[in-house]
């Protein structure tokens, strides 16, 4: 059972940092054609996605990652490698409820409604992007992190 948990946890780990990768890919490639009705479309596509794949991604990493360690006989919060990449992966679920969702609202409100006004302010809506990039960036190299603990499995 505990190798059954190990994969489906590695599964659900590739799935939830693909999806924010591909994410920033995504919002990058269309914001270069600085066109608001395909933004505002990209954004709405960002975060129907986090609904569909990260934030049940977040689960089955936490549900399998719990069960693997219980059947592996590793200590949660005993074993350095898991405790900190626990720690990583809050700071990075904190940072994007606080800071990259809303930014991910804000960046859709503001896109369409410059398409469909016709007028799209793209400076305004870059300084915005450029903060959802830092703190999405952020949310992306915390988990990072943690995927370099599982890996490599430092004596912490």
């Amino acid at each position: 059972m505990y190798h059954l948990m190990k994969l489906l946890h590695v599964v659900a780990v590739i799935a939830f940092l693909g999806n924010i990768t591909t994410g920033l890919f995504w919002h990058a490639h269309a914001a270069r054609t600085r066109d608001a009705k395909l933004l505002a479309h990209v954004m709405d596509g960002i975060i129907r996605s986090d609904r569909l794949f990260t934030l049940p991604g977040v689960a089955a990493i936490i549900v399998t990652g719990v069960a693997a360690a219980s059947y592996g006989g590793f200590a949660l919060l005993r074993t350095g490698w898991i405790f900190w990449t626990l720690l990583l992966f809050a700071i990075s679920g904190g940072l994007f409820m606080a800071r990259v969702a809303p930014l991910q609202r804000q960046l859709r409100a503001h896109a369409r409604a410059a398409s469909q006004s016709g007028t799209f302010d793209y400076a305004d809506y870059r300084a915005l992007a450029l903060r959802w990039e830092i703190w999405g960036g952020a949310a992306l190299l915390t988990p990072v992190a943690g995927l370099v603990l599982m890996v490599l499995k430092p004596a912490l």
